[in-house]
């Protein structure tokens, strides 16, 4: 199996070539490696090997593998946030890619002021229109922004987040990449606010979204190899949440339903 280490610094040459090609500073663009799926063991792993931003998908994934996990990374949310979850979500992560609507949005504001928080956050946009995917409709974004400037005082929005359509050739994904950065731009201006984040990009497309702006990139298979398959456990209870069965799929631990 090939070291991390040595993974890394491969992606991190695509990262400089793809921005050389579109003229950016290598600098602006972070990896968020997203460890879903895997063990505890695979964030220390991405911490020794340089990497300080972890992504999870899952609430109930992030609240035993956190605390189980080496102290240092920021922890983002990358998938879809549930209302009921909101509460776990402020207390377990550092950032929320995933807010996709207004409603979300002051949910997250009445929690943060219940427990004294100041989240900062993205907005999910669903470019292609695809219903299969969460996310708000683009002409939704900029009264959004302007909701959460004028009535929700403890969320900064940062800025947005996408996922395009899959595809096996990575330029399939460009005009949805490139879409999302015309968006940010054109709600910039009309806003009259800063949003300088772009969550946008995985590992089959990562070094396009980069060339299209992309800040934060989202990436897991190129990183950790393909995740490993979920196995069968008796569930186990735990005090304050309902357990749902075991494990991170890596067999290092319980993932949970939490009720807010």
């Amino acid at each position: 199996m090939r070291d991390l280490g040595e993974i890394l610094a491969e992606v991190r040459a695509r990262i400089d070539a793809a921005c050389a090609r579109a003229g950016r500073d290598p600098a602006g663009v972070e990896i968020v490696a997203v460890t879903k799926t895997h063990g505890a063991e695979v964030v220390k792993e991405a911490w020794d090997a340089g990497l300080r931003i972890v992504g999870e998908n899952k609430v109930q994934e992030a609240a035993w593998k956190r605390p189980a996990s080496v102290s240092g990374p920021m922890w983002h949310l990358i998938g879809h946030l549930q209302s009921n979850k909101v509460r776990h979500a402020l207390e377990l992560f550092d950032f929320i890619h995933s807010v996709d609507s207004v409603k979300l949005a002051d949910r997250i504001n009445m929690i943060a002021d219940e427990i004294g928080a100041a989240p900062h956050v993205l907005l999910e946009v669903n470019v292609s229109g695809e219903k299969s995917k969460s996310g708000m409709r683009p002409e939704e974004v900029g009264p959004t922004v302007r909701h959460i400037c004028e009535a929700c005082p403890r969320v900064t929005v940062e800025g947005l987040m996408t996922m395009a359509p899959f595809s096996e050739d990575p330029e399939d994904s460009r005009p949805y990449f490139r879409r999302l950065r015309e968006l940010r731009d054109a709600v910039e201006q009309e806003q009259g606010v800063g949003l300088p984040r772009l969550s946008m990009g995985m590992s089959g497309d990562y070094e396009v979204a980069v060339e299209e702006g992309a800040t934060w990139v989202r990436l897991g298979t190129v990183l950790f190899g393909e995740r490993p398959k979920a196995k069968a456990a008796r569930p186990v209870a735990d005090e304050g949440v309902v357990a749902g069965g075991l494990d991170s799929y890596s067999g290092a631990g319980p993932t949970y339903k939490i009720l807010d």
